[in-house]
């Protein structure tokens, strides 16, 4: 496998399988160091462009995806890239959306999605997956790959 990103930098979370994702809030300044080759964005608004590859999902602050296939879809493409390349994982705070976003990729590669949530918030971010319901779903968040 490719190293993408460095895996002590903040914000990246390591996989079960060694596939890097950062995570991370657009209100933030950027962060220093390389670019991200692919980027997921999951804001209610399409996003402003981005010098690289990017894929937006609709969904709304404190909600959940508009469109549970176009959210599989983009999920599974960045799980994916993410092997051979930098791949992010966006929204404004970096925290609800982004974490749920990051439990779901948790699942894609093989955690329980039981236990995902917690993955997420011992190696992401303590405050990750905000609501009861961005909870609800990754528990039910099923990965085709299984």
């Amino acid at each position: 496998m490719t190293q993408t990103w460095d895996p002590g930098q903040g914000g990246v979370l390591e996989l079960p399988s060694g596939r890097l994702i950062r995570g991370r809030g657009l209100l933030l300044p950027f962060p220093a160091g390389p670019r991200p080759e692919f980027g997921l964005y999951l804001l209610g608004r399409r996003p402003a462009p981005v010098p690289w590859d990017s894929r937006w999902v609709r969904w709304r602050d404190l909600r959940l995806p508009a469109d549970d296939a176009d959210t599989l879809d983009a999920l599974m493409e960045a799980w994916r890239r993410a092997e051979t390349e930098r791949v992010e994982v966006a929204c404004w705070g970096g925290r609800g959306r982004t974490g749920t976003a990051l439990a779901c990729l948790a699942v894609l590669d093989g955690v329980p999605p039981a236990e995902a949530v917690a993955f997420v918030r011992a190696r992401y971010r303590k405050g990750a997956v905000e609501t009861p319901w961005q909870r609800k779903y990754v528990a039910r968040f099923q990965s085709p790959r299984a």
